[in-house]
């Protein structure tokens, strides 16, 4: 007898063994068991991946919406920011017409003041020379009235 009969015949024993045991469908619960958790895992994993796709869509929603709100945060900052500026230049005007103004009133006030000096300056003067004049020209033996007179006439005409 030929080894490879003992080999055959060992063989089937060590099957039959096997198969008195249950191993076969051991063998079987056990790939059932484990292709069950493989089905669970993937089940498991596309609801992770449903899960995360709604979380990434409502993310982007979110940063859109951020987005938005900050563009309207920075147009609304945008027009305040005009509008003091606006406002700023409105009040320097102001500021310099009324100081441009007062400048000219005071100018204005200056000039009236030199003119009226001017004119007293005048008036005195001239009065000096009518004096002078009705003085040179009234002889010291004529009434003193007279001359008042005809000073206080003057004066009354320059003024």
């Amino acid at each position: 007898m030929d080894a490879t009969f003992w080999a055959m015949i060992g063989l089937v024993l060590f099957l039959a063994i096997l198969a008195y045991y249950g191993v076969p469908g051991l063998i079987g619960k056990a790939l059932d068991a484990r292709a069950e958790r493989i089905r669970h895992d993937l089940d498991e994993a596309r609801r992770l991946r449903d899960e995360a796709q709604q979380l990434l869509a409502e993310y982007q929603r979110k940063r859109k919406e951020a987005e938005q709100e900050a563009g309207d945060i920075v147009a609304a900052a945008r027009r305040e920011a005009e509008i003091l500026v606006a406002e700023a230049k409105q009040k320097t005007d102001d500021y310099v017409a009324r100081r441009t103004a007062l400048a000219e009133q005071k100018i204005a006030q200056a000039e009236r003041d030199a003119v009226a000096e001017v004119r007293g300056r005048a008036v005195d003067i001239a009065v000096e020379a009518a004096g002078k004049l009705l003085a040179d020209k009234v002889d010291t033996g004529k009434d003193a009235s007279l001359f008042k007179s005809a000073l206080a006439e003057v004066k009354a005409r320059l003024n």
